[in-house]
């Protein structure tokens, strides 16, 4: 399974950016981010069957949007509102949990694509 993951760059804050992930087949999805001297953490996730079923970590939560083109494989993360603490290495993984379920732990995705830097200036 590969994963590539893009759209990262650098923005001011107040500003967005949208990633995207394109995978070689269809999984339940998930972002994750990894701050300089942080431990990896939890963005968001969505499941494999339902676009609607997604989970968001609480500082993301209202500001970031997850979605998904199941024709294309990929997944999306529009990332509103950028705030200076959003600065991290963003990763897309991949899980093989089917219908509904939204995985939230690291442990739970398999595969992983190799990070997108998003810097968010002051």
């Amino acid at each position: 399974v590969q994963l590539q993951a893009f759209g990262g760059g650098l923005v001011q804050a107040g500003d967005s950016l949208r990633l995207s992930c394109a995978a070689s087949g269809r999984f339940a999805m998930g972002w994750f981010r990894q701050a300089p001297g942080k431990e990896r953490e939890f963005v968001v996730g969505i499941s494999f069957r339902d676009a609607r079923a997604t989970t968001y970590a609480a500082p993301v939560n209202g500001r970031f949007t997850i979605s998904r083109d199941n024709a294309k494989n990929t997944i999306y993360l529009q990332m509103n509102r950028l705030k200076p603490e959003d600065t991290a290495v963003y990763y897309c993984a991949a899980a093989e949990s089917g219908g509904s379920y939204v995985n939230r732990n690291s442990w739970e995705y398999k595969y992983w694509g190799q990070g997108t830097l998003v810097t968010v200036s002051s």
